[in-house]
C-alpha cells in the first residue's frame, strides 16, 4: 500500500492517485486551508513537496506561486495528484479567531415565548369532578396542552413544574425546576459563529462562546459553498447541514458543561444568519441564491423542533429562525436594523455590515432601502497572499514612517500573516507613503533612490512587484494581487454606498450617521475606511460602531415574542435594490475603484 507522509505532523495516510492531495488531507481530518474549495485561486492550500513524484506544475500554479516559492518546492494541494509515495509538509495551522459577540442593545420589554410554572394539582371530589386536563390548565393558567402530558400526569399533591410555550403546555418536570429556564441566541455568519446562553427568567447572558463556521471546508464565501452544492447534488446539502448542526450542538453542550447547567433546561434557540446559512441550517437547497434571478427558497421566519434538523442531544429544543428580506439581505441584517432601531430614527442613517458581502440599509424619512455588494473576502483576510483570520500572530495594524515599519500583532506574537484590518492598514500606509498609486499599482523600483528607507522593501518577484511588510522567520509580503483584492472590495462597497443614496434621492450632506456593524467592520477604524476610500472622506465623523447587531437581534427575539412579530413586519418593509439595475452602475463601480490621494 502506497502512502503519503505528512512530515511536520508525523502522519501517514493511504495514497489515492485518483484524488488530489487537498481532498485526501481533508478526508483524513488533516487541516489544510482552502477558502476557494479547490479552484486553485486562493493560494491557501500550499504545501512543500519534499520527496516523491506528483503531476506537473499547472498554469494556475505558475500564475499564483512566486518564483521563490516554486524554488522551495511549494505546490497547491488542490492541483496536484500523487504519482508515487510522497512526503510533504503542510504550511498552514488551524487556529481560533477573535469573534465579536456584543452589540448595541436598545431598551425593550421582556415577553419570552417560554415560561415555567410550579404546580400542584388538586385531587378531585364528588363536589368538584374536574378532569386532570382541566386541573393542569387551571394550575398553569394556560390555554391548551399536549395530550401526551395526560400519559405522564403527576400524583395528586405532588409538586411538578409545567413548561408552556405561547400559552400551550407541552412538558412536565418532576419537582420545582421553575428557576431553571434557559435559551440560546445564535449568530451564524459565513466565517464565524457566536452562541449566547441566556437565563430567560432574568434576561442575563450567562455565557458566550464563538467559533469558526465549520462550513469553511466547503469554501470561504456563500457562492463557493453554493457551487459545492451544485457540483455535489446528491450529498452536499445533507453533508453541509450535518456539519453545521453538529458544531452548534457541540458548542452548546460544552457551554452548558462549563456553566454547570443541565442542557435539558434549554428550551428555545433563536437564529440570525444570512439567507444562505439559514437554508443550509434547515437542509434546504441554496442553489437558486447563486443563479439569476437569485430567488431564495424562503425568506419568512421559521419555527421547528431541533430534532427536525438533526440535533441529537437537544431534540426537544424549539428553534426560531428570524426572517430575511432577499437572497443577499438576510436575517442577520434584519436583526441589525431592528437592534439599531433604524425604523424609528428621524435622522437619515445608513447601516453597513462589512464582510464578504457588504450589506447596507438606508433609513430616510421613514423608508428603508437596502442593497448588497459582492465585496469578496479580502477584508476578512482571505484571498490575500499572507492573509489569515484575526488570530494569534495576525498583523492587525501597520504604521510606516521614516524609521521603518511598526506592527501591531494580535497577542504580541511573532507575525505570521495579515487579518482584514491589517491588510486595510497596509493598503492605507502604502498609499500614504507613495508606494502605491491611486490606480492601485505599485510604483516602479526605479522611481525610488537607493537611500530611500523603503527601497529594499519594494521588491520584484519575476515580473511582479511586492512589498516586504515583515522580514522574520516567515517573511510577509503585500503583493500587487493583494492590493487589487482590496481595490475590488473598496469599489463594490463605495459604489453600493453611492447607488443607495442616489436611489433614495439624497446627498451625502443629508446623511446624518453611518453605523458600521458586524464582526469585521468593528475592527476597521474610521480612519482606515475613509483613507482607503471604502467610504467617502466626508463621512469620517459620521461613523459609529454597532457591534454584533445580528446576535443582539437574536437575543431580543429570544426574550420577546413582540420583537419577533415586529421583525417579521420589518422584513416586509425593507425594500431591496438590485445594484445591477442601477443606471450606469458599471461606470459608477469603475470610478469607485480609484484610491484617494493621500499625503505622506
Amino acid at each position: 500500500m502506497q502512502e503519503i507522509l505528512i512530515q511536520n505532523l508525523n502522519r501517514r495516510i493511504k495514497m489515492d492517485p485518483q484524488k488530489n492531495l487537498m481532498t485526501q488531507l481533508i478526508e483524513h481530518h488533516i487541516f489544510i486551508d482552502h477558502p476557494c474549495n479547490g479552484k486553485g485561486t486562493c493560494r491557501k492550500c500550499r504545501v512543500r513537496l519534499i520527496k516523491g513524484d506528483v503531476t506537473d506544475l499547472t498554469e494556475t500554479e505558475k500564475q499564483h506561486l512566486s518564483s521563490r516559492e516554486l524554488t522551495e518546492g511549494i505546490r497547491l494541494a488542490c492541483l496536484i495528484y500523487p504519482l508515487s509515495e510522497i512526503t510533504v509538509e503542510t504550511l498552514g495551522k488551524e487556529s481560533t479567531c477573535q469573534v465579536l459577540t456584543q452589540g448595541a442593545l436598545p431598551e425593550f420589554e421582556f415577553n419570552p415565548s417560554i415560561e415555567k410554572k410550579k404546580i400542584q394539582v388538586q385531587r378531585p371530589s364528588l363536589e368538584n369532578q374536574m378532569s386532570m386536563e382541566e386541573s393542569l390548565l387551571k394550575a398553569a393558567k394556560a390555554q391548551s396542552l399536549d395530550w401526551e402530558l395526560l400519559q405522564q400526569v403527576p400524583s395528586y399533591q405532588e409538586i411538578q413544574t409545567i413548561v408552556c410555550r405561547h400559552g400551550h403546555c407541552y412538558q412536565l418536570e418532576k419537582g420545582d425546576t421553575a428557576d431553571q429556564l434557559y435559551g440560546i441566541a445564535v449568530d451564524i455568519g459565513t466565517t464565524t459563529m457566536a452562541v449566547s446562553l441566556v437565563n430567560i427568567r432574568t434576561g442575563a447572558e450567562v455565557g458566550v462562546t464563538s467559533m469558526i463556521n465549520p462550513q469553511h471546508r466547503y469554501g470561504s464565501d456563500v457562492l463557493t459553498r453554493i457551487t459545492y452544492q451544485i457540483e455535489n447534488p446528491k450529498t452536499a446539502v445533507e453533508e453541509m447541514q450535518k456539519t453545521l448542526v453538529e458544531k452548534l450542538e457541540e458548542s452548546i453542550i460544552n457551554l452548558c458543561q462549563t456553566l454547570h447547567i443541565n442542557p435539558a433546561y434549554l428550551y428555545e434557540m433563536t437564529v440570525a444568519a444570512n439567507t444562505t446559512m439559514l437554508h443550509t441550517l434547515l437542509g434546504i437547497k441554496a442553489e437558486s441564491i447563486g443563479i439569476s434571478p437569485y430567488a431564495p427558497a424562503f425568506t419568512m421566519s421559521k419555527e421547528l423542533k431541533a430534532a427536525a434538523i438533526g440535533f441529537q442531544k437537544l431534540p426537544a429544543m424549539n428553534i426560531y429562525c428570524l426572517p430575511s428580506v432577499s437572497a443577499y439581505i438576510g436575517a442577520d441584517i434584519v436583526a441589525g436594523v431592528f437592534s439599531c432601531q433604524l425604523q424609528k430614527r428621524k435622522e437619515t442613517t445608513l447601516l453597513i455590515d462589512i464582510g464578504t458581502n457588504g450589506e447596507m440599509v438606508l433609513s430616510h424619512e421613514g423608508k428603508l432601502s437596502a442593497c448588497s455588494c459582492a465585496a469578496g473576502p479580502a477584508l476578512e483576510g482571505m484571498n490575500i497572499s499572507s492573509g489569515m483570520r484575526a488570530a494569534k500572530g495576525a498583523i492587525e495594524d501597520i504604521e510606516i514612517d521614516s524609521s521603518g515599519i511598526k506592527l501591531k500583532v494580535i497577542e504580541n506574537a511573532e507575525p505570521v500573516g495579515l487579518c482584514g484590518s491589517g491588510i486595510l492598514a497596509a493598503t492605507k500606509e502604502l498609499l500614504r507613503s507613495g508606494m502605491v498609486k491611486k490606480n492601485g499599482a505599485f510604483i516602479k523600483k526605479t522611481e525610488l533612490e537607493e537611500e530611500h528607507p523603503l527601497y529594499h522593501r519594494l521588491q520584484v518577484n519575476g515580473k511582479k512587484r511586492e512589498f516586504l511588510i515583515a522580514d522574520g522567520n516567515q517573511p510577509i509580503y503585500i503583493t500587487q494581487s493583494d492590493i487589487r483584492q482590496v481595490q475590488l472590495a473598496k469599489g463594490a462597497l463605495l459604489s453600493g454606498f453611492y447607488a443607495l443614496l442616489d436611489q433614495a434621492g439624497i446627498t451625502m450632506d443629508q446623511l446624518d450617521e453611518i453605523i458600521v456593524a458586524g464582526q469585521f467592520g468593528a475592527h476597521l477604524s474610521a480612519d482606515h475606511l475613509v483613507k482607503t476610500g471604502i467610504l467617502p472622506r466626508e463621512t469620517k465623523h459620521k461613523i459609529s460602531y454597532g457591534g454584533n447587531t445580528s446576535k443582539t437581534g437574536a437575543y431580543m427575539a429570544l426574550m420577546a415574542v413582540d420583537t419577533r412579530k415586529a421583525m417579521e413586519k420589518l422584513a416586509q418593509e425593507i425594500q431591496y435594490k438590485e445594484l445591477s439595475t442601477h443606471p450606469n452602475y458599471e461606470k459608477l463601480f469603475r470610478d469607485s475603484l480609484e484610491f484617494p490621494k493621500l499625503e505622506d
